[in-house]
Formats: structure tokens, C-alpha cells, sequence
């Protein structure tokens, strides 16, 4: 079955907890221990409906405050599909929890509260999952039972998120808009019979139906991780290259360039475990065997074809800065894509980017946790990489404070 990775972002007490465990609950996805404590912990508040919301709220902290802090990672399957939901939470003092819970997604459930409309924090995420080229966003305008399931406040709604779609210039994202109420069941699983005059999809035909549109690069790249080197009876002077192929296809036969260096070789074996493949492609983790022995080592990266642009020691990037203390362009910073890494400098603040308004651009002086800033970054040595539009799996990097470790952005070439 097809692995379909969720993130759910929106503003906080819009009800992402509860959306959760109300779609695991009517698809039958729940334990026999999670829907007792679902039961125990609704007794406990006095509640007239089950509280979902403390499926995913694993910690103390979330219970306790009734908010969502960390990314919860849910797992489950249907008869067709399997899932795997980020929840995210909402508060805008933890963006950078939401940017990690979508990274790695192919669709963003962002719900918005049928009380107040479109948030700060909506455009904040809606313009995050641009920024990540998400495929898909399924806009849930949730709690229609605390409006009465007025058609209009939802009409209103939707055109407000049309007006925040139509401001990006790219429309190769997948929208979808759906009245639901996460807490009485309305539209999650089953068609809601309040609400007779909306003739979409429920959220779950809009998730079994998405199709993944393979839009990605051809270009191949494959960073080594690991250099084996065996001398036994079955393996005679083997050496190896092992590393996840992050976009592209090899086969047998192919001609490879190694970079730096720009050394080429023939492949002469692909192993994956203990199978020898003929091909593999992108998301395969391989050990690939070459015709000549060229030094290799952590690092470096395998393409088809030498291309100038993956040289580029200063490159322009749209970052997200993760950290409490602000951006500075006197600090040196770890630069990591894959096993990759390298110093680098800020060398311009370009200008800041605000989601509520993507196409003007704002002057930037600092650029401060939660901030979303175009950059220019002068780097040590090339890492080799792609623009982020052309290549996702080679065009993010994350910038590392070399002094404390801490991963202080994320970023995406342009």
C-alpha cells in the first residue's frame, strides 16, 4: 500500500488533536487502550462528547495547558492506504515545530476556525507549505456545529482563502475546502447530514484519493555515507560506496561523476541488502561498486553529469530561522545538506518575507526566531546543490550554530 505522509497545521484551539483522534476513531484505527483512555479522560472533564484531542497529546505538559507543543507522529492504515500524520502544533512561538512536521509531508491539513476565519497563523502556514512545495493543502474549516453549520459563514471562509491562494503566482498545488466539525464526526469519515447543502468530498476520500504526481527531478544525486571496505572469503578486495539515492535513477552501466574531484567510473554493481539490482531509484539506499578505484569518502556526491551551478560557493535561499537569539552576518555557521557540510557566513539580509502579504518585500535589518528572510550565503567550500523548485531532496540545508550545535535554520535554494 502507498505511504501518505500528513502534516495538520492551524492556530492554536482550532481543533488539530481533535481532528486527529476523531478520524482515527471512525476509521476503527484506534487501540482498545486509546479509546478506554479516550473514555477515562472525557469522564474526568465532564465532557458531553469524547475528547479525541488526548490521543496525539502525549505529554504531560499539553494535557495539562489543553495545546499541542511537540510533533506527535501518528501511524496507522486503512484497508487501502497507509498514513502517517505530523501534528503539528499551532502556537506561533513554535512555527519551527510546525516547518520540521511538514518537511518531509505530502499533504497539509490546515484548519481554520469557523468562529474567526483566517488567522496570522493561517497564512503563516499556508505559506509554509508553499515554501516546502507541498503537492497538496486540504483547508478544514472546522467547528461548523458552533456556528450552526451556516452555509454562509463557510462561503465566506472559502472565498478568504481563495483571495490568500490567488496572491502566490505558482498554482501547481492541489486546494481543497471542507466544512467539518471535528468534535460531532461532521464530513472527517462520513458525510455529514447537517450540512446537506455541501456536496464535496469528506477529508478521508480527499486523503485515500490523493495521488502522488512524481513530479521530481531526473537529475541524479546520490550522497555517499559510508565507504565499505571488505576482505573475506565470499567478498574478495570489495569496496563499496553506500548512500541514498536523494533523486534520480542509476543502472548498470552508468557513468558516474564524483564530486569534488569530477573523477568518472562505471557502475559495475548496485546491492541493496543482500539483493543485486539491475536498477535503483530515488529513495533506494544502496551500496554501489564502481569499474575504477577513485578515492572516495563521506561527503561526496554521485551525479550523471557535471554541472557548473552545483559548484556555486554563494547562493541565494529563502531560510526560516529557528532560534532565539537573532541572525548575524559576522557569525561563522555550519552549512549541512545530507552528509554534506561546510562553513558559511550570512553575507546580505536581503529582506524579510511576511506570509500574510508573500509578494511585497520588507526591508531586514535582523532576523529573528520564526522569521522567514531571502539571504545571500557565502560558503567555505561547494556543497553542491540544486534549486529547491528543480530539486527538493538536493535544494534544503539546515544552518548549524557552530559554537552550540543548535540547528538555528532551515533553508531552501532559490
Amino acid at each position: 500500500m502507498e505511504l501518505l505522509k500528513i502534516n495538520t497545521a492551524g492556530s492554536v484551539d482550532d481543533g488539530k488533536s481533535t481532528l486527529i483522534g476523531r478520524f482515527l476513531y471512525d476509521s476503527n484505527a484506534l487501540t482498545i487502550e486509546q479509546e478506554e483512555l479516550v473514555r477515562q479522560k472525557t469522564k474526568e472533564k465532564g465532557l458531553e462528547d469524547l475528547d479525541f484531542s488526548v490521543v496525539t497529546d502525549g505529554l504531560i505538559a499539553e494535557r495539562e495547558q489543553g495545546i499541542t507543543i511537540d510533533v506527535a507522529h501518528i501511524y496507522f492504515s486503512s484497508d487501502t492506504r497507509k498514513f502517517i500524520i505530523a501534528d503539528s502544533p499551532g502556537h506561533v512561538e513554535y512555527t519551527r515545530n510546525m516547518v520540521t512536521g511538514a518537511s518531509n509531508s505530502d499533504v497539509s491539513i490546515i484548519l481554520i476556525d469557523a468562529r474567526k476565519g483566517l488567522l496570522e497563523q493561517t497564512h503563516r502556514h499556508y505559506f509554509i507549505s508553499r515554501l516546502l512545495r507541498l503537492e497538496s493543502v486540504v483547508f478544514c474549516v472546522n467547528k461548523m456545529d458552533l456556528v450552526d453549520y451556516d452555509q454562509d459563514v463557510f462561503l465566506k471562509i472559502a472565498a478568504e482563502i481563495n483571495r490568500m491562494v490567488n496572491e502566490f503566482d505558482i498554482t501547481n498545488q492541489n486546494i481543497s475546502i471542507i466544512p467539518i466539525s471535528s468534535l460531532k464526526g461532521d464530513n472527517i469519515v462520513f458525510e455529514s447530514s447537517n450540512m446537506d447543502w455541501y456536496k464535496g468530498n469528506t477529508l478521508s476520500t480527499v486523503l485515500h484519493a490523493f495521488q502522488k504526481n512524481g513530479q521530481v527531478s531526473n537529475d541524479f544525486r546520490m550522497d555517499v555515507q559510508q565507504v565499505y571496505h571488505v576482505q573475506n572469503l565470499e567478498f574478495v578486495d570489495y569496496r563499496s560506496y553506500a548512500g541514498r539515492i536523494n533523486s534520480g535513477k542509476l543502472k548498470l552501466g552508468d557513468k558516474v561523476f564524483v564530486l569534488p574531484s569530477g573523477k568518472s567510473s562505471e557502475v559495475i554493481e548496485i546491492r541493496k541488502f543482500t539483493s543485486v539490482l539491475e536498477e535503483a531509484s530515488a529513495g533506494d539506499s544502496v551500496q554501489v561498486r564502481l569499474k575504477d578505484d577513485i578515492d572516495i569518502s563521506r561527503g561526496m556526491l554521485l551525479v550523471k553529469e557535471e554541472n557548473e551551478a552545483l559548484f556555486e560557493k554563494e547562493i541565494t535561499a529563502k531560510i526560516v530561522w529557528l532560534n532565539e537569539s537573532k541572525a548575524s552576518t559576522s557569525v561563522k555557521y555550519h552549512i549541512q545538506a545530507n552528509s554534506r557540510t561546510a562553513i558559511c557566513k550570512i553575507q546580505e539580509m536581503i529582506h524579510l518575507i511576511k506570509p500574510e502579504a508573500p509578494q511585497e518585500k520588507f526591508p531586514c535589518e535582523n532576523i529573528h526566531l520564526n522569521d522567514i528572510a531571502l539571504v545571500k550565503l557565502k560558503i567555505a567550500n561547494a556543497i553542491y546543490l540544486d534549486k529547491y523548485a528543480n530539486n527538493k531532496a538536493n535544494g534544503a540545508f539546515i544552518i548549524v550554530d557552530s559554537q552550540t550545535n543548535n540547528t538555528v535554520a532551515v533553508g531552501f535554494v532559490e
